[in-house]
């Protein structure tokens, strides 16, 4: 059942990802903010009460130094379909994403993401190393160290006092 893989990376701030453009963002211009890092996808069951909610979190916790890492996902049903440039466009037209929509990534299988690597290795799942849909969330304090995993079914509102805490 997806055994974890080991990784030396002791934080997410030692990452290095691209952008829905394809321009790298190092995951260092984040340090001292809590993350919640989320596989996004635009035609799953989960998208329309999870950008809602996601968006609605990310207003109501911005300014306290809270930031969503948005990561297109097409592993799940082909569900998350066209470019990394339509899923962004669609979070930020629909549902009014004003966080980064980051490339799409795999999560799952021998082409994962080094960042999905880290993240899986450091918070085991119900089905080990995998992630079991879209709208997985990490949640990663402000020292790039992941604290909890959170189901597709979680709501993002329900994670609200586990940021506010790790917000301080």
């Amino acid at each position: 059942m997806g055994a974890s893989e080991s990784v030396s990376e002791k934080s997410i701030h030692e990452f290095t990802v691209k952008d829905a453009k394809g321009r790298d963002v190092n995951l260092t211009t984040y340090k001292g903010k809590v993350l919640l890092v989320v596989n996004v996808a635009s035609k799953c069951g989960f998208t329309d009460s999870n950008y809602t909610q996601l968006t609605e979190l990310y207003g109501r916790c911005k300014d306290k130094g809270f930031e969503i890492l948005a990561f297109p996902c097409n592993q799940f049903l082909k569900q998350e379909p066209g470019n990394s440039l339509e899923a962004e466009q669609f979070a930020c037209t629909r549902y009014k994403a004003e966080y980064p929509i980051f490339r799409k990534v795999r999560v799952n299988g021998p082409d994962t993401a080094p960042v999905y690597k880290f993240l899986k290795a450091n918070k085991p799942g119900c089905m080990g190393s995998r992630i079991k849909w879209n709208f997985t969330k990490f949640l990663v304090d402000k020292e790039g160290n992941v604290l909890k995993r959170y189901g597709p079914t979680t709501s993002p509102l329900s994670i609200e006092k586990d940021i506010k805490m790790a917000l301080g």
